[in-house]
């Protein structure tokens, strides 16, 4: 077990951060027998549980809700003066949010894992100061896991401020949809509030600075999302460049040029900034303890097994790079905590990470986009097999998108997939454990799927890569 000098410390591990990442290393670091303590400034669940991923979800579900409602007529239902009203479900949000974030301290109570409250700084020698409503106390640990998080970003021009100028943070926390709102960047955070928004009545424009929507999915993927928001009246600039945005009490003004260079400025209720996330590495004593942040992006620089330079240092989730994702965020805590315990046998493989936005239509991916597998030289096949070929996707009245799968002709390996349309952000599991295993599309297609179901189109997609799909 990697360490300090000293004989005896309060705990041998000590976890700085409650997030995805830092909760799952607790508990996994618990069920090894480790005296394990987790430090949280605030509540536990960090960004994801509780102003990220899960209330997200919530008011996404909430939002398809109201999309489907608009539709109720083909299924001999009707109302008279139907009302859509934000709040209610923002409210539900929270509840849902609350609920798993008292389940994490229920989780580390189980697994032995003591919860501290507080702000933790490293001051190096395995020590750990805490502070707490001013108060400090400090800690010694065997080894210490960095899992701070990281933050949404501002940008000269976009200062966010969370009254005009929102964050993901302050879009989450309104009770009554705006007239209209700006969404500055179009990755799955912009994309997924665009869909909320609208579909509680909102005019909502989306302002990407890449030349599309989603620009880390595949090309397909995006160009279908764009068509069903555009069919839903959004306004979409991709190729745009933002000038300026000034706030004042009642509305905003942002000045942007579109991709031809034409000038644009709208007057609108809100903008929402979504340009993306920096790591929380200022203030946790990385430098008092000696441990190397990255010269590009200020992440906690770690190799494979999330070890520091720093002997008995180890980070994990955003503040360690790579994809800001919770799920990656949670498989990392597992490696730290085994490595540490001497039981690691296995890292992350980063580039069998999935990629889901909760939109309607879902999007989900692993692996490499057709464009990336042509620009590294793969001789490939595509497959793609559409929703409109699937019986319970037409049965469900949701029928846009697509499977698609890249398959390398050499050994017939499943290089990327990429769906986009109902359940995606599920059925790309199937994807993930096949290029897990390492399994061929023919294997795929020989594990038999249920008829009628969503899942064929996985087989379809499958079949699709060697020339013969089925049901198009």
């Amino acid at each position: 077990m990697a360490g300090n000098s000293q004989d005896k410390t309060d705990f041998d591990v000590i976890v700085i951060g409650g997030g995805p990442g830092g909760y799952v290393a607790a508990i996994r670091a618990g069920q090894l027998g480790l005296r394990t303590a987790c430090v949280e400034a605030d509540k536990l669940g960090g960004v994801c549980l509780n102003v990220g991923c899960i209330p997200t979800k919530a008011l996404l579900s909430s939002a398809l809700l109201v999309n489907e409602l608009k539709k109720a007529e083909g299924h001999g239902i009707s109302f008279d003066g139907v009302k859509v009203d934000l709040g209610p479900a923002q409210a539900r949000s929270r509840k849902v949010a609350s609920r798993l974030s008292n389940g994490v301290g229920f989780l580390l109570k189980k697994n032995k894992v003591e919860h501290i409250e507080g702000y933790g700084r490293l001051l190096g020698g395995g020590a750990v100061e805490v502070e707490n409503d001013g108060e400090k106390r400090t800690i010694t640990a065997k080894d210490i896991i960095i899992a701070t998080g990281s933050r949404p970003r501002s940008l000269p021009f976009l200062e966010i401020d969370e009254e005009r100028i929102w964050s993901s943070t302050g879009a989450l926390f309104q009770d009554k949809a705006p007239a209209s709102l700006v969404v500055v960047g179009a990755g799955a955070v912009g994309v997924e509030f665009a869909d909320i928004y609208n579909a509680y009545g909102t005019k909502v424009t989306l302002i990407e600075a890449l030349d599309r929507i989603l620009p880390l999915e595949d090309k397909d993927s995006s160009r279908t999302v764009a068509q069903s928001f555009k069919k839903r009246k959004m306004d979409i600039f991709t190729s745009a460049r933002v000038e300026s945005t000034v706030a004042r009490e009642d509305r905003v003004t942002i000045s942007f040029t579109d991709k031809r260079g034409k000038a644009h400025t709208l007057d609108v209720d809100y903008v929402l900034s979504a340009v993306g996330r920096i790591p929380n590495t200022e203030d946790i004593g990385a430098e008092a303890a000696g441990v190397k942040l990255t010269e590009r992006g200020g992440f906690v620089a770690v190799d494979e097994t999330m070890r520091t330079n720093v002997p008995g240092v180890w980070a994990v989730g955003d503040c360690a790079g790579e994809q800001l994702l919770a799920h990656k965020g949670m498989h990392e805590g597992v490696v730290a905590a085994e490595h540490i315990a001497g039981v690691g046998h296995h890292t992350v493989d980063y580039g069998n990470v999935p990629n889901c936005t909760y939109c309607h239509p879902e999007v989900a991916s692993v692996g490499l986009t057709e464009e990336q597998a042509r620009e590294k030289g793969l001789d490939i096949d595509v497959g793609k097999f559409p929703w409109a070929g699937n019986g319970r996707a037409l049965a469900g009245g949701d029928s846009t998108g697509f499977v698609k799968v890249i398959r390398d002709k050499r050994y017939s390996e499943v290089v990327g997939a990429h769906i986009v349309g109902p359940h995606a952000t599920e059925l790309i599991a199937e994807f993930v454990m096949a290029r897990h295993l390492e399994s061929t599309v023919e294997e795929i297609d020989l594990a038999m799927h249920p008829h009628p179901t969503l899942s064929e189109a996985v087989a379809e997609g499958a079949l699709g890569a060697l020339g013969r799909a089925l049901h198009i």
